[in-house]
């Protein structure tokens, strides 16, 4: 049997709405086999006083290179890094492997408000992280903070961003429109020449713990399955929207996107 092979190198979230866990649950549901390799554990609580537990590199390394070992890659997501060391390495590792198929979600806060990069970090994820990237799925707040500049409050704005950021070094770029005030969820996918608008409904809901890594993980499984850029990035996006239209809350704050929501009838 053959099956395409995608590979994440995140943080986990011990809650399982984010992270490794949600791209391990998009992954399933997208039909691909799915691995991951650590970089941080995420446990953040009220009952410990520490709750974000960096990995050693020898461990990240360790993981990429079984992976690539015992079963090879065709496509591979970045997710939280936290920091320097981390980013330098996992650059590294993507040249060494040599994947093409490379989707960089540049995770700098968490739903929680967790602060998931480290302020020293994100000029190294700009310089040696972009430049190895099929596509780059920053949010408004993200890009923002790459570029230095103010959050985008228009769709236009966006589309000054996005190129904007291309000149950084991705082949195309993602820019989440999600957190856009009195506008639809749009999104805006940018090639080097043209920007292509996406839009979906925008689902009333706080419910959305995940939602960056999910789509991430359905843009990298698609492409591992040989899918053109743009025609993952609107399969993701469908999938996605599900996910947060029949977003699961457990009475305890933020709740999470459901990854099998598109297995039921809209």
């Amino acid at each position: 049997m053959s099956i395409a092979r995608v590979l994440s190198i995140a943080g986990s979230a011990s809650q399982g709405s984010a992270g490794i866990q949600a791209d391990l649950k998009t992954f399933q549901e997208f039909d691909v086999y799915g691995m991951s390799a650590i970089t941080a554990i995420v446990a953040n609580n009220s009952t410990t006083d520490q709750g974000i537990f960096t990995q050693p590199l020898a461990s990240v390394e360790a993981q990429v290179y079984a992976s690539l070992e015992h079963v090879g890659v065709d496509a591979l997501k970045t997710g939280m890094l936290f920091t320097e060391e981390i980013i330098t390495r996992t650059a590294e590792l993507i040249k060494e492997s040599g994947v093409e198929n490379v989707v960089v979600d540049p995770v700098m806060i968490g739903k929680m408000g967790s602060q998931l990069l480290k302020d020293e970090a994100i000029e190294t994820l700009v310089k040696e992280l972009l430049p190895v990237a099929k596509i780059v799925t920053p949010n408004l707040h993200e890009a923002a903070r790459m570029l230095e500049c103010p959050v985008p409050e228009t769709p236009e704005d966006m589309k000054v961003l996005a190129r904007d950021l291309h000149s950084l070094g991705p082949e195309y770029v993602l820019i989440k429109g999600g957190a856009l005030k009195d506008y639809p969820a749009v999104d805006m996918l940018y090639d080097g020449k043209g920007i292509t608008e996406l839009e979906s409904e925008r689902v009333d809901t706080v419910h959305t713990s995940g939602a960056g890594c999910t789509y991430s993980a359905a843009i990298t499984a698609e492409l591992a399955k040989g899918k053109s850029v743009e025609e993952a990035v609107r399969r993701a996006k469908s999938f996605v929207t599900s996910a947060i239209r029949h977003a699961l809350s457990f009475d305890r704050g933020i709740g999470s996107t459901y990854h099998a929501a598109h297995r039921k009838k809209a």
